[in-house]
């Protein structure tokens, strides 16, 4: 395909790695973001393999992995009894996989680098309100006050959950969810965990607390937790109600190893809320527009793929594109590629989530006493390992 002229809207993971990728093709790309400066949003993430896999196309992948910390197991006991209820470990897909645990702002700052490196344009303060059309159909970006760029062969929607292009798409079947989560970006504790495994403590499946080794944010910078706790959102008032000696008391109780990273937790401010919710376009792309990421779907972080996901995004749009001469066409291709592995993954998801995190009295005595002892089977094993890992239909 000739060049084109592309403007992706959302300079997060998404929409960062898709410049990237689509000016290595040579195609003319602008990025547009509504903040002052572009910024990461959130606490740590795990990259899967099949993330890291595109960052090492793009050469960024020995950065990421020095700044983050290598995962070989995803870890979880039930409270108060020990039980071992999840144990997931990469070594059980063979080869050298590994999960790699990492704070938000160190992807982006190893995929901002690069765009700036490459010399992308990103316009600042660009509010993306909605779309016009030129004459002949290609889309004109609009916003605030009267602000309009374009026109452009291609428009990328990477502006996430709450874009406001997805009616354009002909709308999406989205559920928000009951439960989000408390993050907190500590220090690493001295001791009690284990370096290499995001754990986690469980009581009933209302009661989650978990603690993700997630390295650097930036080279020199000390190592880093992510420490989160599962709570109702619309039970978030009352928590902050309680104050914050009442929550550390609680979590003591529940996991005492966690008490050196409540001391670095001052504030009910130094806590981040994190709502969740599934959703998917039926049909991620019109004339010259397609979604990627979190635009074009979304999901609960319980199995790790949220910012994987958007980066296989945006490496299947750059292939179809270079491997096609009819941008619809291959816009088509795009979802197509896509939907198999996003089907599988939010029916996963919807499936999974409701085991760790409900107000069900049924569903954590199934999680305990039969599907935990299901996934230890040898094929159940390795099917569990391989979609954390993100492989399943990965293509």
């Amino acid at each position: 395909m000739k060049p084109l002229r592309i403007a992706i809207a959302g300079a997060g993971p998404a929409g960062l790695c898709a410049a990237l990728r689509l000016r290595r093709d040579l195609h003319e790309v602008t990025l547009f973001e509504q903040f002052d400066a572009p910024k990461p949003l959130g606490s740590g993430l795990i990259l899967q393999p099949t993330g890291l896999a595109v960052l090492d196309e793009l050469g960024l992948g020995e950065r990421m992995r020095s700044l983050g910390s290598r995962l070989d197991r995803l870890f979880g006991r039930v409270l108060p009894s020990g039980r071992v209820v999840l144990d997931v470990r990469y070594a059980t897909l063979g080869g050298e996989r590994f999960g790699l645990g990492a704070h938000r702002a160190a992807l982006f700052n190893v995929l901002f680098d690069a765009v700036v490196g490459a010399k992308i344009p990103i316009e600042t303060r660009r509010r993306i309100t909605g779309i016009d059309r030129a004459t002949d159909g290609r889309p004109i970006l609009t916003g605030d006050n009267g602000w309009k760029a374009g026109p452009f062969d291609l428009v990328v929607d990477a502006l996430g959950v709450r874009s406001p292009l997805w009616p354009l798409f002909g709308g999406r079947a989205r559920r928000d969810l009951r439960y989000g989560a408390l993050w907190a970006s500590v220090p690493w504790p001295s001791s009690g965990f284990d370096r290499h495994a995001l754990e986690q403590r469980y009581q009933k499946a209302s009661t989650m607390i978990g603690v993700l080794p997630i390295g650097r944010q930036k080279e020199g910078e000390v190592e880093q937790a992510a420490f989160f706790w599962s709570l109702r959102i619309d039970d978030y008032d009352k928590w902050r109600g309680a104050g914050l000696d009442a929550w550390k008391g609680k979590v003591r109780e529940l996991w005492p190893q966690t008490e050196p990273m409540l001391d670095k937790i001052h504030d009910a401010g130094d806590m981040t809320l994190a709502h969740y919710g599934h959703h998917m376009l039926a049909r991620p792309f019109v004339e010259r527009l397609v979604a990627i990421g979190d635009a074009f779907h979304a999901a609960s972080p319980q199995l790790g793929q949220g910012a994987n996901m958007a980066m296989l995004d945006a490496r299947a749009l750059q292939r179809v594109l270079h491997a096609a001469d009819d941008l619809q066409a291959a816009l088509a291709g795009y979802a197509r590629q896509r939907r198999r592995q996003m089907a599988y993954y939010q029916a996963l998801s919807r499936g999974f989530t409701p085991f760790y995190q409900s107000d069900s009295r049924i569903l954590p005595p199934l999680r305990d006493f039969l599907i935990a002892p299901a996934t230890r089977l040898p094929f159940a094993r390795w099917l569990v390992a391989a979609s954390v890992a993100g492989l399943v239909l990965a293509g």
